[in-house]
């Protein structure tokens, strides 16, 4: 299926249209961030904006309603949300990666999910199913934990091994057993409350599970298999993977951004009680400012400069090498790590004034400490990417 956009349509849907949207939504991101941290999930005033302004829909098929942004305007939209509040930008890279299943099912299946309905939202996490078939269509068991967003989706999706009615496991010509995600409507799950975590509270991340559910076959998709692929852009060229990486360290970009900023304005006013000297004129604190900005602003160029090359030669190619997906990887778990290493620098400087619940730091630093602990924040990373630069085979289970 081939899809046109005119050059204007693609001009006015750039990215800097939507960082003006973002910033004109400024007030009410913020305005929502306490409730959303109390109630564990978005609140409808919020969505609704988000909506109006298409922010669910950057990396979504343009045929279904999207706008297919390239990965680094992708980042600095969600880095863009994420200096306002994290749990926002977390939802947004996770409601995003996930639209972009709708390449890999049928046109009529994308239509009915998002094009029938523009605050349609898919959410997924991890978890174990198993999918009996029946005909045209499967019965579907399973849970799934880490489904941010799920409290206000429409869609789940669910990851399950598929069996003959008899039982037996279904495999493919490889003799490899068959696993495919599941696409139903949000009603016919059961969600569990979990998410009793520190950080990034208002995502809900809960859990969900069906027991014995309907899925017609038509619903079901095998992620990022070429194969598969109904709807060809180069966008979906890239691994889901590879978009939420990148998303999730424009989050940890942004949370670190204006943790920083708000340090800096701190120390302009703040004189450590019991001490003669403001903290502007402090040594120490002068280089650790110095020193955290050119961290972080070379942790989001490397990130930035790696997604824009990459993006230009896959649009050339119209294809994504292994090579590409480990730049990917690294780019982004190192913004992860370097965006976690400032916000600690300023949390620590910022002394009792960082420990209230007021503070632009108290939150921050929970949520960022959160971004880090998710599996794009993991070290290991670091050495699948290393292994992979000595010749080794590469490990793309997350790349």
């Amino acid at each position: 299926m081939t899809h046109k956009t005119t050059s204007a349509e693609n001009k006015v849907h750039s990215a800097t249209n939507f960082l003006e949207h973002v910033q004109r939504l400024i007030p009410l991101i913020a305005g929502a961030a306490d409730p959303a941290e109390r109630d564990h999930q978005l609140p409808e005033n919020l969505l609704d904006a988000l909506h109006q302004n298409s922010l669910f829909r950057l990396l979504l098929p343009k045929p279904f309603g999207g706008y297919e942004l390239d990965p680094a305007s992708f980042c600095k939209i969600i880095e863009a949300v994420a200096k306002i509040d994290a749990s926002t930008s977390w939802c947004l890279c996770q409601a995003n990666g996930c639209a972009m299943a709708a390449a890999f099912v049928p046109d009529q299946v994308a239509a009915e999910i998002w094009d029938a309905n523009k605050k349609a939202i898919l959410a997924w996490g991890p978890g174990k199913g198993e999918a009996v078939r029946r005909g045209n269509h499967y019965r579907l068991t399973g849970s799934w934990s880490f489904v941010s967003g799920g409290r206000h989706a429409t869609w789940l999706g669910g990851h399950a091994t598929l069996r003959e009615e008899n039982g037996d496991p279904l495999c493919d010509d490889n003799g490899q057993i068959m696993i495919r995600t599941f696409l139903f409507p949000s009603a016919e799950a059961t969600m569990t409350k979990d998410w009793d975590v520190i950080g990034l509270l208002g995502t809900g991340s809960d859990k969900f599970s069906v027991t014995d559910i309907i899925v017609p076959a038509a619903h079901m998709l095998a992620r990022d298999q070429d194969s598969a692929r109904h709807y060809q852009a180069p966008l979906y060229l890239f691994p889901a993977a590879s978009l939420y990486a990148s998303g999730f360290a424009g989050t940890a970009l942004g949370i670190a951004r204006t943790m920083l900023d708000s340090f800096k304005e701190l120390v302009l006013e703040k004189t450590p009680r019991l001490e003669q000297q403001p903290l502007h004129e402090n040594a120490v604190i002068q280089t650790e400012v110095g020193q955290s900005e050119a961290r972080l602003n070379a942790a989001r160029t490397f990130l930035l400069s790696e997604l824009e090359d990459i993006w230009s030669a896959v649009t050339a190619s119209q294809s994504v090498t292994v090579t590409q997906r480990m730049r990917i990887r690294l780019a982004s778990t190192h913004a992860i790590h370097e965006a976690r290493a400032v916000a600690d620098v300023v949390y620590d400087a910022a002394g009792a004034s960082a420990i209230f619940a007021g503070s632009p730091f108290q939150r921050r630093f929970r949520d960022i400490h959160t971004v880090a602990q998710q599996i794009q924040g993991r070290k290991s990373h670091f050495q699948t990417v290393g292994s992979f630069l000595l010749g080794h085979p590469p490990d793309l289970t997350m790349s």
